[in-house]
């Protein structure tokens, strides 16, 4: 596995479809609320791991999407993960089920007062605001959020 990653917020009627991430064991995301992705596979391009990871947890293909940025994200419990982000907004098929947890459409002002992790607060912003942010550089503590492209977060705040 790699620690290249995808992750895509599909959009439809001002909702973001959201994975309540509840079904693995040993999930560093358990209990979290994120977007659809994952790693990618040996020779992928990131939109080939997006269209097979949005095939793959919601059955859906995807027709439309943009690019926004990466987001690298660095942490004292895993492998520094450098993560292609996308949102989409055209797609065809029927969603299905995911093994990862559950799927929800949920509405755009509804996003920020889910379980979050912190620094997707940040660039969930972003693409609500419809900006994208090219690079992003979030350092973690356990769950806590400590540094933001280089700067400790109690400069920031």
């Amino acid at each position: 596995m790699t620690n290249l990653t995808t992750l895509c917020y599909i959009e439809k009627d001002g909702a973001y479809l959201m994975l309540h991430r509840t079904a693995k064991e040993n999930d560093i995301n358990k209990e979290k609320w994120i977007g659809i992705g994952g790693h990618f596979e040996e020779d992928e391009s990131p939109v080939d791991c997006l269209l097979r990871e949005a095939k793959e947890e919601t059955g859906l293909t995807l027709r439309s999407w943009h690019f926004h940025g990466v987001v690298t994200f660095i942490s004292d419990r895993w492998q520094t993960e450098y993560m292609f982000l996308y949102t989409a907004d055209e797609f065809e098929g029927e969603l299905t089920d995911c093994d990862e947890g559950e799927l929800e459409w949920i509405p755009k002002e509804k996003i920020l007062e889910l379980n979050l992790w912190e620094g997707d607060r940040l660039f969930l912003k972003e693409l609500m605001e419809g900006r994208d942010f090219g690079s992003l550089k979030l350092r973690y503590v356990g769950d806590e959020l400590v540094e933001i492209d280089g700067v400790k977060r109690e400069k920031i705040i």
